[in-house]
């Protein structure tokens, strides 16, 4: 965005003035910024409430929070200002429905209306994003607009814009023409079900989406100890894993840049669609009946629902990538793994196969600092108890969402089983210190504590059957997941998102969805023509899957724990093969937004828990 500035420049931050609806507009003057004391990236994020505007104080952190102050919808995060022009919907903050948004073409024969959204390409003054302004007024020859980032300077007293732009209206068509020479205005966007007159959203072409294999040149950078034993993450990762991450550290899989710009704006969609799903099983009794969960829980979930919806930190997305399009299996809305390779293990693998001359960036390398900057605006208590089991692999995790926790600023301690645990003489939970146990991040699935209360006769209890106290001190799960003073991370409502029993749920509201396959808890007639995968609805790790091609074959099968649980069948679309590896997508959300991505290999079509994490690179020669 514009950074021309001059001597009347007021410094970054100060106030401007107001656009219609009394909302600030504030210099981004970034230049009269020390670089000496630059503040980190999480100072310059922009918050109202729990709810992300952007960053201070670009043009689309404005556009945002203008939408959010006025009609209280907000459009969903994207990288550059020119993305939003390729957005479809809104989402309205109070519910969390998505509302569509239409695009209009500059030049076309359908009006800007006052609050819509105005979108200018990258290039020339906007050289690498693009922009983002709101129009705040129609006059007969020209439309005002509010926006940040293009002037630096305090502006009139009252008065309500930024610039004046001419707008030409001939034919019946409508053109808009900037102030600056060297810019395009692609066009505008209106929230409405009127699509007349409105763009198609773009797709990405079918060859974009092809992931290809490359290799390093062999000169044996990955001999040595090209991890660091002295960081404690790393350590445990090497505990666990010893100095490999896949059967070839020189070979890694590369997608283009306009594939990974589809997996943000993928991400970011689905996410609030799983939201939407969720929101719709909860206020439902014969669809939560569908999620096998006892219904002594039903209320808690309800509440876990209405007060922390906005509190998740991190899940996991699941996608099979091709020429095919972009198609998600599933959301580990529950779920931590991967996260540590994806952060932290495969940046470090980059930088040692690549050395100096970078050909492209890993995707999820700047996860641990989206972590950091979710825990720093969540509703986290100041002492976290992170709860794991006594597994290799759970440690180096924990360890890392340790690391988040520390960067964010929580103090934090490792509970390894449940054996340090106990109570007081009044029976509140404490650990080993004594200290009480009020706030907890865990790797333990909420199933494994529903489960527990499976074990309980829902009907010997008037509640969820909580232990205060016991003679040998012996601490269930739930003793500490469900008690009511515990906050734990991610929310007992993540169970609904993680369960499978909300795709056929997601098919139901948005069917023939271009992210989404066909799902029943049935094989209907379709699913019988296209083949299915058979799955238990709260399954993990990749248990208990068979994949029945149309002709009746078995494909492949897993086994596994969950062979007494509903299945869903979810219709047929394996994974690419590309150098022999099965290939898939795995995204990350951190605080409901995209986070960064990593891949999953397998000689079989099923992806599990011991399928290879395969190094992903986004290549800046496509």
């Amino acid at each position: 965005m514009s950074q021309q500035t001059t001597g009347c420049d007021a410094p970054f931050g100060t106030l401007l003035g107001y656009a219609p609806g009394g909302v600030a507009i504030y210099s981004s003057n970034y230049s009269s910024l020390d670089p000496q004391n630059f503040p980190d990236d999480m100072h310059f994020r922009s918050y109202i409430g729990s709810e992300y505007m952007g960053h201070k104080w670009q043009c689309v952190e404005f556009a945002r929070r203008f939408l959010f102050l006025n009609y209280g919808m907000v459009f969903t995060d994207v990288g550059m200002a020119y993305e939003i022009f390729s957005l479809r919907f809104l989402r309205q903050v109070v519910n969390d429905n998505l509302l569509p948004l239409q695009a209009v073409a500059n030049g076309s024969t359908r009006a800007p209306v006052v609050g819509g959204l105005l979108i200018w390409q990258k290039g020339g003054e906007f050289k690498r994003t693009g922009h983002v302004a709101v129009i705040t007024q129609l006059l007969k020859d020209k439309v005002r607009i509010a926006e940040q980032n293009v002037l630096h300077h305090v502006l009139p007293a009252g008065q309500q814009w930024t610039r004046e732009l001419p707008l030409h209206i001939e034919n019946g068509h409508y053109t808009l023409q900037d102030t600056f020479s060297d810019t395009t205005i692609l066009g505008w966007m209106i929230q409405t079900d009127n699509a007349l007159g409105t763009l198609k959203q773009p797709s990405v072409a079918p060859e974009q989406l092809a992931m290809h294999c490359a290799h390093f040149e062999r000169n044996d950078q990955f001999q040595g100890h090209w991890l660091d034993e002295h960081e404690p993450v790393q350590k445990a990762y090497i505990a666990a894993n010893g100095y490999t991450i896949n059967q070839d550290p020189y070979r890694y899989f590369t997608i283009t840049e306009d594939a990974h710009q589809e997996l943000v704006k993928a991400t970011n969609e689905l996410h609030l669609m799983y939201l939407h799903a969720t929101d719709t099983v909860l206020k439902d009794d014969s669809l939560l009946e569908l999620f096998d969960i006892p219904k002594i829980l039903w209320p808690r979930l309800r509440m876990s629902w209405q007060q922390r919806r906005h509190h998740m930190i991190t899940g996991r997305l699941d996608f099979c990538m091709d020429e095919r399009g972009l198609k998600v299996y599933e959301y580990n809305a529950d779920s931590a793994s991967c996260h540590t390779e994806g952060g932290l293990i495969l940046p470090q693998w980059a930088n040692t196969g690549y050395g100096q001359n970078p050909l492209g960036y890993v995707p999820s390398e700047g996860l641990l600092e989206e972590l950091t900057g979710a825990w720093k605006h969540s509703d986290a208590r100041e002492f976290v108890h992170i709860m794991l089991d006594d597994d290799d692999e759970e440690r180096y995790h924990a360890l890392f969402m340790q690391k988040a926790l520390h960067d964010a600023g929580f103090e934090s301690k490792l509970v390894v089983g449940l054996a340090s645990l106990g109570w007081n003489s009044t029976g509140e939970l404490i650990d080993d210190e004594g200290r009480l146990v009020n706030c907890v991040w865990k790797t333990w699935a909420w199933e494994s504590a529903i489960e527990q209360i499976r074990e309980v006769s829902e009907t010997e209890y008037a509640a969820v059957p909580i232990r205060t106290g016991h003679p040998q001190n012996e601490v269930r799960l739930i003793d500490v997941l469900m008690r009511p003073e515990v906050l734990v991370f991610e929310p007992l409502w993540t169970v609904i998102p993680g369960n499978k029993a909300i795709l056929p749920v997601l098919w139901s509201l948005f069917p023939n969805h271009r992210y989404l396959l066909d799902t029943d808890f049935k094989v209907n007639e379709s699913l019988a023509k296209t083949g299915y995968a058979v799955k238990p609805i709260s399954g993990r790790c990749g248990n208990n899957i068979d994949l029945i091609s149309a002709k009746d074959e078995v494909l492949d099968k897993t086994s596994g724990q969950f062979v007494d649980r509903t299945n869903v069948y979810q219709q047929l679309w394996c994974l690419p093969n590309v150098a022999g590896k099965y290939l898939q997508v795995c995204t990350f959300t951190v605080g409901g937004s995209y986070g960064g991505a990593c891949l999953r290999g397998d000689e079989g079509l099923v992806i599990h828990k011991e399928s290879d994490i395969e190094p992903l690179i986004v290549s800046h020669s496509h």
